[in-house]
């Protein structure tokens, strides 16, 4: 496929990359992944990225990550049995906010894409909510 994002997220340095395989139970009345699971796929990503460079990270009382927006370009249905990669890139770095791309491709052929697009991570402070620096950890992470 000749997606610029795709091909952008194909010459960046990956930041994580999870191999899982699909559930049976995420399947669907169409007999394909639904496609709510892709999202929960991105988040298992995600979070243990995170928790490779933050201690603690969801139980922090001054910073804490909030998702401000996703995009998923959903590129072909996934079926069980099968392993799935997930891949993580970062986009761009903010003052606040990182800009996470993602991909899921197949984990014996990663020349299948399923799902490619970016996720937009803020970092709040919990008691009003409002926006903070970036953690030192994550900015390194990203660079």
């Amino acid at each position: 496929m000749n997606d610029p994002a795709t091909a952008n997220q194909q010459t960046m340095r990956k930041l994580y990359e999870l191999r899982m395989p699909l559930r049976w139970g995420d399947h669907d009345a169409l007999d394909h992944v639904n496609n709510a699971a892709y999202l929960v796929y991105l988040q298992e990503a995600r979070v243990r990225w995170l928790a490779e460079h933050i201690a603690n990270w969801d139980r922090a009382d001054d910073a804490s990550p909030i998702m401000a927006a996703v995009q998923a370009n959903y590129r072909r249905p996934m079926k069980w049995p099968a392993d799935i990669l997930v891949q993580l890139f970062c986009e761009r770095l903010g003052n606040s906010s990182v800009t996470i791309g993602h991909r899921i491709v197949d984990a014996d052929d990663p020349s299948i894409l399923y799902l490619d697009g970016n996720v937009v991570m803020v970092w709040i402070d919990p008691a009003n909510g409002k926006s903070v620096p970036l953690p030192e950890a994550i900015r390194a992470a990203c660079a």
